[in-house]
């Protein structure tokens, strides 16, 4: 079984861990490319440029990581604002 399967079968949380756990190298750039991406275009400041340049010189991590890691943690930080279904917990909360 490859890396990338396992990461496809898992929860979100194991997928996380991975992520997070082998940040700044090689093997998670590679982890973060196995799965399919969709080209978009963004816009950012010349200063988050620089600052993603640098930081790719030194980790040797691709930009785009980065970039999705930033995705991941406003996504991660705005759930409740997002469909899906709730926990019990707070189904509950929703209530009182």
């Amino acid at each position: 079984m490859y890396v990338h399967d396992w990461l496809e079968r898992e929860t979100q949380q194991a997928r996380a861990f991975i992520k997070y756990a082998f940040r700044g190298s090689h093997f998670a750039a590679w982890c973060v490319m196995a799965r399919k991406k969709i080209s978009t275009t963004i816009y950012i400041t010349p200063e988050q440029n620089e600052s993603l340049k640098l930081l790719h010189e030194r980790t040797k991590v691709p930009i785009a990581v980065y970039i999705r890691e930033g995705i991941d943690l406003v996504l991660e930080r705005h759930q409740s604002e997002l469909p899906g279904q709730l926990t019990l917990v707070a189904a509950g909360d929703k209530k009182g």
